[in-house]
C-alpha cells in the first residue's frame, strides 16, 4: 500500500520540522554563537542564570526549538502560548496554574510565540509574574524588540539574536532529516545531494522552509526520486522571504534609498529587484523614489522629480513586468543624478522657524489692499512690483520685522544648484547695494 503520509488512524503526520526537532542542545543545527560551549547563552543556561529572555530572529531559525530545549535542560514545565490566539484572561489562568505548580516545587517556562503582537497593555500583564519568579518568560519575535516590546518588560529580559542558517547549516539539517528513519518510513527514498544543496540555497536561511520544501518534493517525487530537477520545478515560483509590514520591509527600502543617495547605481538596481521579486507593491517603491527626487536630488537636477513621477505613471499604465523597467530607469537616473538636500534642509528650517515664532503678522508692505479701508490702513504701501523695477530687485523685506531676514535655503554647488547659488548671491548683493543707496538718499533729504 502506498504511503500517503497519514498514520494508521487516518490522522495526518506532523510536519518534518516538528517531528524531527532535536532533543539536545548539541543536536541543534546553527546558532553556534549561542550554543557553543563557551557562548554566554550556553554558559548562563548551564549555570541556571538565564532568567527571562527574548529570542529575536527571522522565521525558521530555531526560536521555538531553543525554548523547548531550555525547558528540557532546566526541567521546567513548558507552556506554549501564541500572542495571535491568546489574550490576557488566558495569561492569568496560565499564571495561576504556574503559581500552583511552583508551590509544589516545579517551575514554569512560558513560551510566548510572536510576542510582538501583544499591545503594550497586554505585555504589562507579564511584568509582576516575571519579577516574582512565578514564570520564566521566553518570547519569540521576528520584529525588532526595541520597537515592539514594552520598555519595562524588555528591561527585565535579555535579548538573544538568532541568525539565518547558513547554506552549510541547512544542508546539514536536510541530510540529517533525509537520513532519518522517520523520512525513510514516510517516503522510502534518498534525495540526491545536489537536490539538498539546491533546497538549501533557495531556503533563504529558514530551516523550517527547507524541511517543508524537502517534504513537498519528496511527497510529489516520482520513481526517479528527489532530484535537483524536481526541486527546480517546484521552486520556480517561490518568493524570497519578505514581510511587507515587518522590519525587512524597512531594511530593504532603506538599502535602496541609501544606494541611490550614494550614487551606487548597481546596488540600487539590486535592491529594487529584491523588493519587486519579493512581492513589494511597485507603486510604494515609486512613491519612495519620488520622495528621494525631492529630498536628495532637489534642485541640483529638477528633472529628477519629473523622471520619478513619469516612472510611477508608466507603471500604473503598464503594470508588471513591463512597468518594472520604468522603475529601473528611474533608479538609474536618480543614482546618477547630482545630489543636493538643500531644499530638504531649507524646508525643515522653515517649518521650525514658523513653528517657533508664532503667528507674526504679515508686513503691511506685502498685504493686498482690495478696499479703500485697507489702503487707508496702509496695506500694500511701499510695495515694489518686481516686474516694474528695472533689474527686478526690490528693497523691501518679505519677512515679519521681528525675524529679520534669515537665510533658510543654502544651495549646494552640485549640478544646476551651482548656478542658483550664484544667482541668489548676486540678488542679495544688489538688494543690499540698493538699500544702502536709498538710505544715503534719505540722509540727503531725497525721497
Amino acid at each position: 500500500m502506498e504511503d500517503t503520509g497519514e498514520t494508521a488512524r487516518g490522522m495526518k503526520r506532523p510536519p518534518l520540522a516538528d517531528s524531527l526537532r532535536p532533543s539536545t542542545l548539541d543536536g541543534m543545527v546553527g546558532q553556534a554563537h549561542l550554543l557553543a560551549p563557551d557562548a554566554p547563552f550556553r554558559r548562563a543556561l548551564e549555570a541556571d542564570a538565564l532568567g527571562s529572555f527574548i529570542l529575536w530572529g527571522p522565521p525558521g531559525t530555531g526560536k521555538t526549538t531553543l525554548a523547548l530545549l531550555v525547558a528540557g535542560e532546566t526541567r521546567e514545565f513548558f507552556v506554549r502560548f501564541s500572542a495571535v490566539t491568546g489574550g490576557v484572561p488566558l495569561v492569568r489562568r496560565i499564571v495561576e496554574e504556574a503559581a500552583e505548580r511552583r508551590s509544589k516545587g516545579t517551575a514554569t517556562l512560558l513560551f510566548v510565540d510572536e510576542i510582538h503582537r501583544f499591545n503594550r497593555a497586554q505585555q504589562d500583564a507579564f511584568l509582576p509574574h516575571v519579577e516574582d519568579g512565578t514564570i520564566r518568560l521566553v518570547g519569540a519575535t521576528t520584529e525588532n524588540p526595541s520597537f515592539e516590546i514594552n520598555a519595562p518588560l524588555l528591561s527585565r529580559c535579555t535579548v538573544y539574536v538568532l541568525k539565518p542558517l547558513s547554506e552549510s547549516d541547512l544542508v546539514k539539517l536536510l541530510e540529517a532529516a533525509s537520513g532519518s528513519g522517520e523520512f525513510a518510513e514516510r517516503y522510502g527514498l534518498a534525495p540526491d545531494r545536489e537536490a539538498l544543496v539546491l533546497i538549501a540555497k533557495t531556503s533563504d536561511g529558514d530551516g523550517r522552509r527547507a524541511l517543508n520544501l524537502l517534504e513537498m518534493v519528496a511527497g510529489t517525487a516520482g520513481r526517479g526520486g528527489v532530484t535537483a530537477g524536481e526541486v527546480s520545478d517546484i521552486l520556480s515560483k517561490a518568493l524570497l522571504r519578505y514581510d511587507k509590514s515587518g522590519e525587512e520591509h524597512y531594511n530593504l527600502i532603506s538599502a535602496l534609498h541609501k544606494s541611490l543617495r550614494s550614487g551606487d547605481v548597481d546596488a540600487a538596481l539590486y535592491w529594487l529587484a529584491r523588493m519587486i521579486l519579493s512581492g513589494e507593491d511597485p507603486l510604494y517603491i515609486a512613491r519612495r523614489m519620488i520622495r528621494f527626487a525631492s529630498e536628495d536630488v532637489g534642485l541640483a537636477d529638477p528633472g529628477a522629480l519629473t523622471v520619478a513621477m513619469r516612472a510611477a505613471d508608466s507603471y500604473r499604465f503598464l503594470g508588471s513586468p513591463e512597468g518594472d523597467l520604468a522603475l529601473a530607469e528611474a533608479a538609474c537616473y536618480l543614482a546618477a543624478a547630482p545630489k543636493s538636500n538643500s531644499v530638504y534642509k531649507a524646508w525643515n528650517s522653515a517649518v521650525d522657524l514658523a513653528g517657533s515664532s508664532g503667528s507674526l503678522p504679515v508686513p503691511l508692505v506685502i498685504r493686498n489692499a482690495p478696499t479703500k479701508l485697507m489702503k487707508e490702513l496702509e496695506y500694500g504701501r511701499g510695495y515694489q512690483y518686481a516686474h516694474d523695477v528695472d533689474d527686478g530687485i526690490v528693497t523691501h523685506s518679505h519677512f515679519p520685522g521681528e525675524l529679520g531676514e534669515p537665510v533658510l535655503y543654502r544651495p549646494s554647488t552640485s549640478g544646476r544648484e551651482a548656478a542658483i547659488s550664484e544667482r541668489l548671491a548676486e540678488w542679495r548683493r544688489l538688494r543690499e547695494e540698493k538699500r544702502r543707496g536709498k538710505t544715503g538718499d534719505a540722509r540727503n533729504g531725497k525721497r
